[in-house]
């Protein structure tokens, strides 16, 4: 049996977190992009959602060239979202509705025409030359060495008035901070101050594996598994570009800010391997609360390959470490798009029961699908660069309504909406018994519900069948076990001898209350919650 149980008080790992993309929630001035106001007058669905907590993507002033992840004030809110003010209302009517407010934080790079950043490039003696992370051209004239951007192309841009290239990991126009320099981290740490003292309950901190480099700045090696299809990015392992040791102590310090404000989560984002990973939660849980686990995301959709995951993640956590688990967000294809919408479904009772902190991606929870994108409406700079890896189809705008704009906005929004707007919107699928938000919120009552899915402990329980999980989360004498059909067929299963189960939900409707007790029919893509006694 894995994980330990954990206090309920503790709001982050008891609780559940939805993420909300700010320029495709809710436009509130017509002008076709989400903003705060926007996001404000949809608090009370996020509440009857049955979520606890909103993470809202970045805000901050911004020329917009990665929208909003090229910050030029961080203590600052962009006139496309609103003003301070309204963050302000926004972080006070999400509290009056029990709501916390996670706020994203993005550390690793400024944009270009950031001041700090006017200031670097002005001469190579200007104090906050340092602040960001300069070299000499090669012998050959060329970039310091083969380090190259997530976005495609060299990770260096050459700067003619100064002779020097500086390093950016994504975009020329979002250099890297020099995160070695203590002056750095004090300014941002003065960031997080404050937006803590605004009221915000935690921080979602962007690519945080990359905040140290190698000191030598030596060539990342070839990496012997690349295949042309993949980005560029993969042409090379980031051994010496990312995932520093030295990484973890700027974690630390993060946390030590937090920490006399109560108990504010530290979230990173971190793509690497399992074993990297939870390395992130520091040598003493010390560093991230929660390191975002996207395995699932990359994990094939078969069940034995899920199940093995769950089984090595909760095997490879430190103890005392929490889990969490995450479907999608704004960089990767909808859960829907990825499996089809009768095994989304099954995504969702998978997140929303395993133990650990499930994050929810906006418009998941009515099953959005890929949104074809027309050439002339690219928004994302990555497809620009690298065409067919572009993040446009998962950023798409909320579906409110079946009226005009699906009640996202009076006006054309700035990406698309889906084919099927009019059918696939809150309003149509709210009260629709067999709908997929319908089971969302079920599912997220549950956990509310019953303590043994949302603090329980976990174990996986074998059945033989190659296409379907199960496992169990318990807590005191409750017990409620799980069953996903990853497949297309049908299945008669045996429950334990002398055990009588409740069905408490059902991915189809109609199955809620029914009692078992020697076996219980699995249709294809279904999956069953079952409460034993």
């Amino acid at each position: 049996m894995s994980g330990s149980v954990c206090s309920p008080s503790v709001w982050w790992k008891s609780g559940t977190v939805y993420q909300v993309y700010p320029r495709s929630f809710q436009d509130s001035n017509g002008d076709g992009i989400g903003d705060l106001r926007g996001i404000t007058s949809r608090l009370d669905y996020i509440a009857w959602l049955g979520v606890d907590a909103l993470w809202i993507s970045p805000i901050y002033p911004s020329p917009m060239a990665d929208f909003g992840y090229d910050v030029v004030d961080y203590c600052g809110i962009d006139p496309i979202f609103g003003t301070l003010e309204d963050f302000d209302v926004l972080v006070a009517e999400a509290h009056r509705r029990r709501l916390k407010v996670i706020l994203d934080f993005v550390p690793n790079h400024s944009s270009i025409a950031h001041p700090w950043f006017a200031e670097a490039r002005a001469s190579r003696q200007n104090p906050r030359r340092d602040w960001y992370i300069w070299r000499d051209p090669a012998p050959n004239g060329g970039p310091p060495n083969n380090w190259l951007s997530n976005f495609g192309g060299p990770a260096w841009t050459l700067d003619e008035t100064t002779g020097q290239y500086y390093y950016h990991a994504f975009l020329r126009e979002q250099p890297d901070l020099n995160w070695r320099n203590p002056a750095v981290r004090a300014a941002m740490h003065d960031v997080l101050h404050f937006w803590l003292e605004r009221g915000v309950d935690g921080f979602r901190v962007d690519v945080i594996w990359h905040l140290i480099k190698d000191e030598g700045f030596r060539d990342n090696p070839e990496n012997p598994d690349f295949l042309p299809y993949q980005p560029e990015i993969n042409r090379f392992a980031q051994v010496y570009s990312a995932d520093r040791p030295e990484v973890f102590e700027v974690i630390a310090g993060m946390r030590r800010v937090l920490a006399p404000y109560g108990d504010r989560v530290l979230i990173g984002e971190i793509y690497l391997p399992m074993e990297r990973l939870v390395a992130y939660y520091g040598p003493d849980l010390d560093c991230a609360d929660l390191p975002f686990n996207f395995q699932l995301i990359q994990t094939p959709w078969r069940a034995d390959a899920v199940a093995d995951l769950v089984e090595n993640y909760e095997a490879a956590l430190p103890p005392g470490g929490w889990p969490n688990w995450v479907l999608g967000n704004h960089d990767q294809p909808r859960i829907a798009a990825r499996i089809g919408l009768p095994q989304a479904r099954i995504a969702a009772m998978l997140l929303l029961t395993l133990r650990g902190t499930p994050t929810l991606y906006y418009g998941d929870e009515i099953g959005l699908d890929h949104v074809s994108i027309a050439p002339e409406r690219v928004q994302d700079p990555w497809e620009r660069n690298e065409p067919g890896h572009g993040r446009d189809p998962e950023r798409t705008p909320m579906q409110w309504d079946a009226g005009p704009y699906a009640g996202f906005s009076t006006v054309e929004p700035w990406l698309p909406l889906s084919a099927d707007a009019a059918a696939r919107n809150v309003d149509e699928m709210c009260d629709a018994a067999d709908s997929i938000l319908t089971l969302y919120r079920r599912l997220l009552g549950l956990r509310r519900e019953h303590a043994a899915l949302s603090v329980g402990s976990y174990r996986t329980v074998a059945l033989g069948i190659e296409e379907i999980y199960a496992y169990e989360r318990c807590e005191g004498e409750a017990t409620i076990r799980v069953i996903l059909n990853f497949g297309g067929g049908a299945h008669d299963l045996p429950l334990p001898k002398g055990t009588a189960w409740t069905v408490l939900l059902s991915s189809r409707a109609g199955r809620a209350g029914a009692r078992e007790a020697r076996s219980v029919a699995l249709g294809p893509s279904e999956g069953l919650i079952l409460l034993r006694g």
